[in-house]
């Protein structure tokens, strides 16, 4: 049955079709490799797409995609499509959070002592001693011109922290709505 589809389709259907695998493979090379790994597909095709991450040259890694596209073919890409749709939902949940973050990191590192004070009022579950350690390396990270090592910890921990207090209401919520 499926060779009769196969053969009913015209050779432009059949490119387009192509053409979307290697755009679906596309996305996965941009991937990290923690999301990579939640990935359901062949070692072949996670070996490819690792191999084109490490690829410069333009021409060699549009052959490599060319490739990936092919084998992209022999996988169960509606299974890859639904894993890449479930990163951009939690993409989208978590923006907000990544933008609260952004501003309260922002925020503490400028105003430092009476930021922390509005947080730790407006937020007392949150942990005093590990975030005014982070607060303080960033500063410190900041005064010398170092990387932003620290910076990204302290943007992590606050993201970390909004998403877990959203959830934790989240579920309050509908244990309230059972009863």
């Amino acid at each position: 049955m499926t060779e009769y589809n196969d053969l009913s389709k015209s050779k432009t259907q059949l490119k387009k079709e192509m053409h979307e695998l290697q755009q679906l493979g596309q996305q996965l090379t941009e991937l990290s490799k923690a999301r990579l790994a939640k990935v359901p597909m062949s070692n072949t095709l996670r070996e490819a797409i690792m191999t084109c991450a490490r690829i410069k040259s333009n021409e060699a890694r549009r052959r490599q995609m060319q490739y990936i596209g092919k084998l992209m073919r022999s996988v169960d890409h509606e299974a890859i499509s639904a894993a890449l749709k479930r990163f951009k939902e939690l993409d989208r949940r978590h923006l907000p959070f990544d933008t609260m973050a952004e501003d309260w990191r922002n925020r503490l590192l400028k105003e430092n002592a009476d930021a922390q004070g509005d947080f730790f009022n407006q937020y007392p579950e949150v942990d005093h001693q590990q975030l005014r350690q982070l607060v303080r390396n960033a500063c410190r990270e900041m005064k010398n011109s170092l990387p932003p090592t620290n910076q990204r910890k302290l943007f992590r921990y606050l993201r970390d922290f909004f998403s877990r207090k959203a959830q934790d209401k989240s579920g309050q919520g509908q244990r309230d709505n059972r009863a």
